[in-house]
């Protein structure tokens, strides 16, 4: 959409090391030999750690990156050494599927760690923006649109979703297909109303669909902005020692990403904490593994974050209805409660609505 992503995204290898050095840093080299390096090369690691976590690099790789249905994280790395837990794969679960690892789908984390250790060069990159994510993509895709002259209708709640012969109307408007991509207690709701004045024949099915969408659980998501550090991080973002009186997972320095000298967010997957308790133990937390006196200014708890991405989780599909379609990150998927998740499953909805509607689509 006319961005430029070298401006607005701080694009480096896969790092993911705490404050004392420890931990898996990949260097900028091709795929495969990036991951394997960082693998073989990490910091305070014993050899008997790196071997362990290049042989089950492997063993997943032969077996396709497929494990027995219903198996957690915590049961399929078992044969880990207990540092490349500690180190890798709990920080790697709790960020990618904000589910802790004895309770978090082992297919799904499998499926990212095929995507991010064997994929191609840059595949494990991590993109962190320099600016707010409006600016990022929302704001540019509005403009994209107008160019193209598609009518937007911000600020207006929609309530009523109702089909009618080979169309759907919402509110006073009549449409070709509808797209619901919102989060799915709404998409639920209007579903389940939408279902009332459905033919019969579409009446089951998408109560269904409005069903599995309530039944997700969800996990929320703390952030605990603070000011105050003298000195920039060694890196943009570090990975933290979590323990339940430590609950951050890591921090971002924002005055090396666009913001303020000084801000550092501190992000709590999986929180459990209220907000004012997890931010006295977050400030604590950064005293004891940063060395940093820090003074709160802000902390933000989204208690609906991300659906708990579970063995064997049930999740709605793309298609409710003909010409009825949701796209969001719980939709069913390879992938967890992503950014990624999210785009994958509006790629796929603009698939079948190319396939469907051809040339009637306005752009």
């Amino acid at each position: 959409m006319g961005q430029d992503p070298n401006a607005l995204l701080s694009n480096l290898p896969l790092t993911l090391t705490f404050p004392d050095g420890s931990g898996l840093r990949c260097p900028n080299w091709p795929a495969p030999l990036d991951a394997l390096a960082g693998m073989l090369g990490a910091r305070h690691w014993h050899w008997a750690d790196r071997l362990s976590l290049l042989r089950w690099t492997l063993h997943w790789r032969r077996r396709g990156f497929v494990c027995p249905p219903g198996q957690t994280v915590q049961a399929l790395c078992v044969p880990l050494s207990p540092r490349v837990r500690t180190d890798l794969i709990e920080p790697l679960c709790v960020a990618a599927l904000n589910t802790p690892a004895p309770s978090a789908d082992a297919q799904v984390l499998l499926r990212v760690l095929r995507d991010t250790l064997t994929g191609p060069s840059g595949s494990s990159h991590l993109l962190l923006p320099r600016t707010d994510l409006g600016a990022l993509f929302p704001a540019a895709a509005q403009t994209w649109l107008r160019q193209r002259d598609v009518a937007l209708h911000l600020g207006q709640r929609i309530t009523t979703v109702r089909p009618e012969t080979a169309q759907w109307r919402v509110m006073d408007q009549t449409f070709a297909a509808v797209v619901l991509a919102t989060d799915a207690a709404h998409a639920a709701t209007l579903v389940q109303a939408c279902a009332v004045d459905a033919p019969p024949a579409l009446t089951g099915s998408m109560q269904v669909w409005a069903a599995q969408a309530r039944a997700l659980l969800f996990e929320p998501i703390a952030t605990v902005y603070a000011v105050g550090a003298a000195q920039p991080l060694p890196q943009p973002m570090l990975a933290l020692r979590s323990t339940p009186e430590a609950p951050a997972q890591f921090v971002f320095d924002r005055g090396q990403l666009g913001g303020p000298p000084g801000l550092l967010a501190f992000v709590v997957s999986a929180c459990r904490a209220d907000r004012q308790q997890v931010q006295q133990q977050v400030l604590r937390q950064a005293q004891d593994q940063l060395g940093l006196t820090l003074h709160p200014l802000q902390t933000l708890v989204e208690k609906r974050a991300t659906f708990a991405c579970t063995p064997g989780l049930l999740r709605p599909g793309t298609r409710i209805a003909p010409g009825l379609f949701a796209c969001g990150d719980y939709v069913a998927g390879p992938y967890p409660a992503t950014l990624e998740g999210a785009v994958r499953s509006a790629d796929a909805v603009c698939e079948i609505l190319c396939a469907e509607l051809g040339a009637a689509l306005p752009i």
